[in-house]
């Protein structure tokens, strides 16, 4: 590993693969920047800017920024993060997200981001949107009061379930999830509990029925170890990429 290309994260030396965005990278060496709309089984897009960090001075999205030698990468400032922490106010205010009677609590990646950065306030005059809940499904409850347009469901659908049950409709403050049916009810889709887009939702947007409370709050996954854990061991590593 000593002749791979490199750059460096807040000072540390960031060995990368061919093909490996600066997040990927970073995370694959074990060194945690915050994000909230990647994931490591689909290509970034750099939706939520949560991942936003100085790359040669300038400002990027770290999850879409391609990884080459020299780079000089800012993360952990007090800029950034409080940029990170506006972010998830604003995430939480234009939403309804209430966490100690919401199911994902404990599972939810919102909610673990707020505490690993340190948000102790709202920050913003919360919105309290009207938003439908669509329980049309036998398996699977769509609520889009806690939709945050991260995509993933929409991309799980399509590229892994081939079968585009989510898409995003309308533009700024009217851009929402909608269901591929003519009804627009996800019972009316041929969703099914097991696809990706039933458990790729880091929030509470998509939930399995019947299955809320099975594991207690207190055990869940960021009560047992915080996100930036978490996403340190779910990364995959440069062996794994090896042929």
């Amino acid at each position: 590993m000593s002749d791979a290309p490199s750059f460096t994260l807040d000072g540390a030396v960031v060995p990368f693969a061919p093909g490996q965005t600066v997040l990927q990278a970073a995370l694959a060496a074990g060194h945690y920047i915050p994000h909230l709309c990647y994931h490591p089984e689909f290509k970034p897009h750099g939706s939520c800017k949560v991942c936003t960090a100085e790359v040669n001075g300038r400002p990027v999205t770290s999850c879409t920024r391609p990884a080459e030698q020299g780079l000089e990468v800012r993360s952990n400032t007090p800029e950034l993060n409080e940029l990170r922490r506006t972010l998830v106010q604003m995430l939480f205010a234009e939403g309804n997200h209430f966490c100690p009677s919401c199911e994902k609590s404990g599972n939810c990646g919102l909610q673990a981001l707020g505490y690993d950065l340190g948000v102790t306030t709202a920050g913003f005059r919360h919105l309290f949107p009207d938003r439908p809940v669509d329980a049309s499904h036998p398996d699977v409850l769509l609520d889009l009061n806690r939709c945050i347009l991260c995509e993933l469901c929409v991309r799980a659908s399509f590229h892994v379930d081939n079968k585009s049950v989510f898409a995003l409709s309308g533009r700024g403050i009217d851009k929402h999830l909608v269901v591929n049916s003519a009804s627009g009810r996800l019972g009316d889709t041929n969703m099914a509990v097991t696809d990706k887009a039933a458990s790729v939702c880091p929030v509470g947007a998509i939930l399995p029925k019947r299955v809320g409370f099975a594991v207690p709050i207190g055990q869940r996954r960021f009560d047992v170890s915080p996100v930036s854990a978490q996403s340190l061991a779910d990364a995959p590593r440069q062996e794994s990429r090896r042929e």
